[in-house]
């Protein structure tokens, strides 16, 4: 694809930056970052494509993209980037932005999944995935999806309902509070 360079690629590669804290300006696309991805196969552009069009200032094409929302936030992009880009920051603030300024997703669940997933980590200091599904499931009012599948790997001790206890649940809390000013200028 061929893109044109939009007038307002200062404001919107600007906002990202100021809003995520990172320099979009110091990637240079090696693409290290979608070569490390568990979820690129899925993304409609991946992550070196999603910061090209950050600094193309292709605000639309970015806040509308699946992309932020299929985000793992596993951080593998960050950890293998030569100039340090925290991308799964930059994807997180993407999310925030779509949401403040009503940018409609194609995956009409995928905010309820990113709250519970959040509130799942929030709460109990790590991801408990058989809660994840139950509320997921609930939520989209899937009641029995998953029930057969969960019924089999509950029998052969692969899933509990009860799920691991963490010590440090309160730190993790803490976290969360701390970050509210952050998730504030995005106004999620």
């Amino acid at each position: 694809m061929i893109y044109q360079l939009n007038a307002n690629v200062r404001n919107f590669g600007e906002t990202i930056s100021e809003l995520s804290g990172v320099d979009i300006s110091t990637c240079y696309q090696c693409g290290k970052c979608t070569a490390g991805c568990p979820v690129v196969m899925e993304m409609s552009h991946t992550p070196n494509q999603i910061m090209r069009l950050i600094q193309l200032g292709l605000k639309d094409e970015v806040l509308s993209s699946p992309t932020p929302w299929l985000c793992a936030s596993c951080e593998t992009c960050t950890t293998r980037c030569p100039k340090e880009v925290d991308i799964a920051k930059i994807m997180d603030t993407l999310r925030i932005l779509a949401l403040k300024e009503g940018y409609k997703r194609k995956e009409p669940n995928v905010v309820a999944f990113n709250k519970i997933f959040l509130d799942s980590i929030k709460n109990n200091g790590r991801l408990q995935e058989t809660k994840l599904a139950m509320a997921f499931n609930f939520k989209t009012l899937q009641f029995f999806k998953d029930m057969m599948l969960g019924q089999k790997l509950f029998m052969k001790g692969k899933i509990s309902f009860s799920g691991d206890a963490i010590s440090g649940v309160d730190a993790v809390k803490a976290i969360f509070e701390r970050s509210k000013g952050f998730l504030d200028k995005g106004e999620r």
